[in-house]
């Protein structure tokens, strides 16, 4: 395992794009040493920029294929997309919620594209994300026919998070979507059976959302009380 403990925005890897505002941190789940942190993190952030749009030509040739290929099927290709990044070598096609399924279905069924896996969805939670609109939910596209990945991204704010389901694209879409919104919150409009997958029905919150408490609960050991992180005292 890498030490990130000096991890900071300079040791990341040159990206393609350009940094477009800050999108959060990313914590490790380890303390450092001697930083008298008991909260499991330790100081190892590292902050995570939102990447604006790559120019074009993209400089990869499978990403330049991919949306040659999905502006000549999709010619309202324009109003639907938000912004594109190629990112170490990785295409992501941000788009516009409204547009989301018949993208995608275009992804799908297009012989030059012909996306017909869709292997994961999750989300993504950027607080500091300066359009507002923290939640992000990610479709991670395989085409086995051209043998190609694309990430299709939507955005939307905490006060509106309603994105069109996947499910009639990918049935594949179901389990990923309801764990996605049993952990951030994400409302899939359509999707047939939209309930928590993994919490109980009438938990309050969604855990892997940035702002949710590390809550936990005392544990007995050996006669000794152990309280849960939030609440555990510091030593420095």
């Amino acid at each position: 395992m890498s030490d990130e403990s000096t991890a900071s925005a300079d040791l990341i890897p040159g990206a393609a794009g350009v940094p477009g505002g800050p999108g959060g941190q990313r914590r490790d789940a380890f303390g450092a040493g001697d930083s008298g942190d008991t909260s499991g993190f330790g100081g190892l952030v590292t902050p995570v920029p939102i990447l604006s749009s790559t120019a074009r030509p993209f400089g990869d040739a499978d990403a330049d294929a991919v949306y040659d290929a999905l502006e000549r099927a999709f010619p309202q290709l324009g109003d639907a997309v938000e912004r594109v990044v190629v990112d170490r070598g990785e295409l992501t096609v941000h788009v516009r919620r409204e547009s989301l399924v018949a993208v995608g279905q275009t992804l799908r069924d297009d012989p030059d594209l012909r996306f017909e896996l869709l292997s994961s969805l999750s989300g993504v939670d950027y607080p500091d994300d300066v359009t507002g609109r923290r939640l992000h939910s990610v479709a991670h596209l395989t085409s086995m026919t051209h043998r190609r990945r694309v990430r299709v991204e939507v955005s939307v704010t905490d006060a509106d998070p309603t994105v069109p389901s996947l499910t009639s694209v990918w049935p594949t879409a179901d389990w990923h979507e309801r764990e996605t919104y049993d952990m951030f919150g994400i409302v899939y409009t359509g999707h047939p059976g939209l309930t928590r997958i993994m919490m109980p029905d009438d938990w309050i919150g969604h855990p892997q959302r940035k702002d949710y408490p590390l809550g936990g609960i005392p544990v007995d050991y050996k006669g000794v009380t152990i309280p849960p992180p939030d609440e555990r005292r510091s030593y420095s």
